[in-house]
């Protein structure tokens, strides 16, 4: 997900990891003129960033997308992300539904749960950007990013959104090792960019340091770490379920 338009690769041979910053990256494959890479530090797969839509092109595809958050289905399919992640807020807690579309489900159910929402996404409630500059003591991303266009940038957006022992609750169809990429549904869609298996967020994790659980398939919850952390390693940072 990006407001700007596409940015050509500098270096011919390889590129940085888009999610990670990693400085050397692998190619993994090219289906249908579509050119992929891998990082070996994160594990993550991304599209080689000169065939990334532009921002027209990623609007006129979100516009054919039919997530109405009155549909009980859809309903049903966003509370994997929300009935985990209600067990970690505090009541009245202050969240961020960060690319929320213009059906924000989610955030509307929460809302209904008496949290105070706030909404945001560049292509459907762009006009308030100072709610970027906010902090919040939850941020959710429901089918969010898949889209980032530069992943590493929008985590330490997101770091810097989030109060200390705030929670970021993320939902993605993770990419395990039985999936054939080539094939997967998922990878179809020009407008999903990036792809992140349970290793990828771990290693993100522990960058920021920050702790992560996987309480559910495709659902991934991490934590912010206190200030006074004496440090922000490279590795991951895993806890255990509660």
């Amino acid at each position: 997900m990006d407001e700007t338009t596409k940015h050509p690769l500098i270096t011919d041979t390889s590129t940085a990891c888009r999610v990670c910053r990693g400085a050397k990256t692998n190619p993994y494959l090219k289906v249908d003129e579509c050119r992929y890479w891998s990082c070996p530090a994160c594990d993550a797969i991304f599209l080689d960033e000169t065939q990334l839509l532009n921002a027209k092109e990623e609007h006129q595809r979100y516009l054919l997308h039919n997530n109405d958050p009155a549909d009980p289905r859809y309903r049903e399919f966003v509370n994997r992300l929300g009935l985990p992640l209600l067990k970690k807020l505090k009541p009245r807690a202050k969240g961020l539904d960060y690319g929320c579309g213009p059906g924000p489900a989610l955030g509307r159910m929460l809302c209904e749960k008496g949290y105070e929402m706030v909404f945001y996404d560049p292509f459907f409630q762009p006009s308030d950007r100072s709610v970027l500059k906010d902090t919040y003591d939850f941020i959710i991303c429901s089918e969010v990013v898949e889209h980032f266009h530069r992943p590493a940038e929008e985590s330490a957006r997101l770091d810097a959104m989030l109060k200390c022992g705030g929670w970021l609750g993320i939902m993605t169809s993770f990419l395990t090792h039985d999936i054939e990429f080539k094939n997967w549904h998922y990878r179809r869609d020009p407008t999903h960019v990036a792809f992140y298996r349970e290793t990828t967020f771990q290693y993100i994790a522990g960058q920021l340091g920050w702790k992560c659980q996987f309480p559910a398939k495709d659902i991934v919850l991490m934590q912010k770490s206190d200030p006074m952390a004496p440090f922000r390693g490279q590795g991951p940072v895993q806890e255990g379920l509660s």
